[in-house]
């Protein structure tokens, strides 16, 4: 992919893992996941590694029993959410292929209209303003510009950005835990200025316990990311008061079924959620959009993965863009799958 930076890092290619979980019923799911060492800690060859010990567990069993066999990997292994969310993906399109229905109405949603942002990669701030004209050009209502490097250049970035983009477009921003403490409370408080919807997990992790703190004192709202990987930690980021929304993503969660957890929690105590993603193709974001569509307390849309300069597509079918517009049909399960072609280029393994 065209190299993207963000505060953790530059990326120039995805490292992402495809699978197909066969049944004796003649048909298979399949799962993508997308790792991204800088955030999860696993790696495509960590993935690679736990995949084929997770197959080895459900050789012979129930694949309709999802729950019985997310907890098999649960009981495995601690972590290794990303890996385990492409075979959760999997399950579930197993199990919405053996109801023939698409995926969304498996989980009980209908579709609706999902718009998603556009993301700005870090970089000095007359390129970054530059860039989002051109998205703005491109027919982008909501840019998400990451931040996270300088606190005094980002608050710099976001308002060549304002001015260059004008009052009426969106934006958000997202700082991968880039600022400590005092850094969070100097560009937030100077962002305010600028209109910004709300800001991506601003400090590490470790200082979960100073959010209720930022809070009282940024003018923008606060999404945890990094800080919410399943709903125990949504229950306490939401009880403690540290954050106005989530963002939920399945290399996270380990998958559809946490993240309906996650977005149950959150749904009842109002606190709204993202999608977001990690370097999916259009196969994990397919899976992503019938996520989406049975998830009604999802109100933001951070799925422009595909539009991040991936320089190759493995998908047949599956989710298209209409503009920054997602769509897929009503083909059953996830309506998704990996090309042939691509695939003979790949490293693979059968257990």
């Amino acid at each position: 992919m065209e190299p993207f930076t963000i505060a953790t890092g530059t990326m120039d290619h995805a490292q992402n893992v495809f699978i197909r979980v066969h049944t004796d019923a003649g048909f298979y799911g399949v799962g993508e996941c997308s790792a991204f060492p800088m955030i999860v800690g696993e790696t495509q060859d960590t993935c690679l590694v736990m995949a084929r010990e997770f197959a080895k567990l459900w050789i012979g069993r129930d694949a309709l029993n999802l729950e019985g066999r997310l907890q098999q990997l649960h009981s495995f292994t601690a972590g290794n959410t990303t890996i385990k969310s492409a075979f959760d993906i999997a399950l579930h399109d197993i199990a919405a292929k053996h109801a023939d229905l698409p995926l969304y109405r498996f989980l009980g949603g209908e579709k609706r209209m999902v718009e998603s942002d556009i993301t700005i990669g870090i970089d000095n701030p007359t390129t970054m303003a530059l860039r989002a004209l051109y998205f703005k050009a491109s027919g982008a209502n909501i840019l998400k510009v990451k931040v996270g490097k300088n606190a005094a250049d980002d608050v710099e970035r976001i308002k060549q950005i304002r001015e260059a983009v004008g009052p009426e477009m969106k934006i958000r921003i997202d700082a991968n835990q880039g600022w400590s403490f005092d850094d969070a409370v100097f560009a937030l408080q100077a962002m305010g200025a600028y209109n910004v919807e709300f800001c991506e997990q601003p400090m590490r992790t470790w200082y979960d316990d100073r959010l209720p703190q930022l809070m009282a004192l940024s003018p923008v709202k606060i999404m945890a990311d990094e800080s919410v990987y399943n709903h125990h930690d949504a229950r306490k980021q939401i009880n403690s008061g540290s954050c106005h929304y989530i963002n939920i993503k399945l290399s996270k969660s380990g998958g559809l079924f946490e993240a309906k957890n996650i977005h149950d929690e959150a749904a009842a105590k109002g606190i709204a959620c993202m999608m977001g993603g990690m370097l999916e193709s259009r196969i994990g974001l397919s899976a992503k959009l019938h996520f989406v569509y049975a998830s009604p307390n999802i109100k933001f849309y951070d799925m422009d993965t595909c539009m991040l300069g991936h320089l190759k597509d493995p998908c047949i079918g599956g989710v298209q863009y209409d503009g920054y517009k997602l769509t897929i049909d009503d083909a059953i399960g996830i309506g998704a799958d990996a090309d042939e072609e691509f695939l003979k280029g790949c490293e693979w393994m059968r257990v």
